[in-house]
């Protein structure tokens, strides 16, 4: 080829650029694609699995904090990943976002076909119905009038021509598989409902207290964008008794078997009192609002006499949980009040307290048959409280301020733990510190949820929908009649189902040609 050929040769095709709408319109389709769909679904149900196995602040707080003291590097890691509030964090959210615009994607075109289908009638009998999977020729006279007649008693619609009989049934595959992308959706509106429009608060409450479902009454509330003080429920409960039972011999020793919180409820201001015993899994519900026990411990009672001989400190401690398996606690009790000085003191709980051979204590059981308090340490000095800066209840001071409060009793001062009604005099006239009785407390979360019917009946219809779309399969039958001889030919509009249609297709067969047998 010349130079003069090779300069008039045409150019090769250039690729033109998508533009600014042909990505929209690409990433549009990529989202709605049914692939997608599947991947989205699939990585939300794999971005709950952390919520599953870690502690969630607004579940259980105190599991955070435990997790906190016991691996703190780890635990700043999950928090930056926000591992410890799964269903509230950003890239939980993305995933369900994401999820629901690519199901919206996907059903509306569904939708439209499905109803399109279901307008179309049978297509017309092949002209050679042996060429078909499944073939017969059917004994006996038939006309395509009684053809028609016994295939529409089989619950076939019909299609009649000239000399042929077409037939088809399993439209109800097509209604499960669309219903089941319906309830998916459904699903997640019915979540969105309940985060919106709903409400979820944990608090702690010690025997002998009470609780009233007000907003600060809480220690956590986490409420929806739509939800205000008015919206709360205004009903309220007295925790009266507070009831664990353990194993108490076997291999399980100590495990825990039951336990109840007895309340006196009164449901609305003015409405009469009425008993409740709470369970796990039994929650008390008022108006729709439900509250559910999710954990127990122990709450000893402290007095605190400061220098003055003044009370500075009377009343119990939540203790938080550092042994599951004995429920040993570690409690801290504050004196803001005493007087010179501040006092604060690190003590932990041993329900059990039995010693050891090389003299500690420790707890052997997780019920309140020996109850004793170890001394880990007693600090005089300013507390910090007044500084404006937030503090943990389960602990003494950060540790720039515990650092500058002077010790006074040191956990080796004190070998023995104290028992219910001994005293520990604090050097230099400071006070004494008095073990006066054990209480127990326990955790609640009280939520309400409105999306929580529609989310169970959205549910429901997904397992009846994938049931129809699995069990029910298309299928097409044809007859022809020629010369005064018929036959049938018939296939499976779904993959995988030829197997278990040839039992039926035989079963039509004798019903075309006798009419006495009823093929379900």
């Amino acid at each position: 080829m010349t130079v003069d050929e090779l300069q008039k040769a045409p150019e090769s095709p250039r690729p033109v650029p998508l533009g600014l709408v042909g990505w929209l319109r690409w990433g549009w389709r990529t989202l709605t694609a049914m692939k997608t769909a599947l991947i989205l679904l699939f990585l939300f149900a794999l971005a709950a699995i952390p919520g599953s196995l870690l502690p969630q602040r607004s579940v259980v707080p105190d599991q955070v904090a435990t997790f906190y003291q016991n691996n703190p590097t780890l635990a700043q890691w999950y928090d930056r990943f926000q591992l410890f509030d799964v269903f509230t964090s950003v890239w939980f959210a993305a995933i369900y976002l994401l999820l629901f615009t690519s199901l919206v994607g996907c059903i509306v075109p569904r939708t439209a076909t499905y109803f399109r289908e279901l307008r179309r009638r049978p297509p017309a009998a092949p002209r050679q119905l042996s060429r078909l999977p499944h073939y017969a020729e059917i004994p006996g006279e038939l006309t395509v009038e009684e053809a028609a007649r016994r295939l529409r008693k089989l619950r076939f619609r019909v299609e009649v021509g000239d000399g042929w009989v077409s037939g088809e049934k399993g439209y109800l595959r097509e209604t499960g598989n669309l219903l089941f992308h319906i309830a998916l959706l459904g699903l997640l509106v019915a979540v969105g409902i309940g985060s919106l429009y709903g409400y979820r608060g944990n608090v702690l409450v010690v025997e002998g207290d009470g609780f009233a479902n007000t907003v600060a009454a809480y220690d956590r509330f986490m409420p929806g964008r739509q939800v205000s003080a008015e919206s709360l429920e205004p009903f309220s409960f007295t925790l009266t008794d507070f009831k664990a039972s353990y194993q108490v011999a076997g291999e399980k020793k100590g495990q825990e078997l039951d336990y109840s919180a007895y309340l006196k409820v009164t449901d609305r201001p003015g409405a009469p009192e009425h008993d409740y015993d709470l369970k796990v899994n039994e929650p008390l519900e008022v108006g729709g609002t439900q509250t559910y026990l999710i954990g127990h411990g122990y709450a000893p009672e402290f007095k605190v006499t400061d220098g003055k001989g003044q009370v500075a400190f009377q009343g119990p401690v939540p203790c938080l949980i550092e042994m599951k398996a004995t429920l040993t606690s570690g409690c801290v009790v504050k004196a803001p009040d005493a007087q010179p000085q501040q006092l604060g003191f690190l003590l932990r709980f041993l329900p059990t307290a039995v010693p050891l051979t090389d003299g500690t204590y420790a707890s052997a059981f997780p019920g309140e048959l020996q109850p004793g308090v170890q001394v880990l340490g007693a600090f005089s000095g300013d507390l910090g409280v007044r500084s404006g800066k937030p503090q943990s209840v389960y602990e003494l001071a950060p540790p720039d301020v515990l650092r500058k409060m002077k010790p006074l009793v040191m956990g080796k001062d004190v070998p023995k733990p104290l028992s219910v009604g001994d005293k520990l005099p604090l050097p230099g006239g400071a006070g004494t510190l008095e073990f006066t009785g054990v209480k127990e407390w326990m955790t609640l979360q009280v939520t309400y949820d409105p999306g929580r019917i529609p989310a169970l009946l959205a549910s429901a219809l997904a397992t009846v929908s994938i049931a129809l779309s699995l069990m029910i399969r298309r299928r097409r039958v044809f007859v022809r009649v020629r010369g005064g001889k018929a036959e049938a030919g018939g296939l499976t509009r779904t993959e995988g189902s030829a197997a278990g249609f040839t039992e039926e297709f035989a079963d039509i067969v004798n019903v075309l040609s006798a009419g006495d047998k009823d093929a379900r």
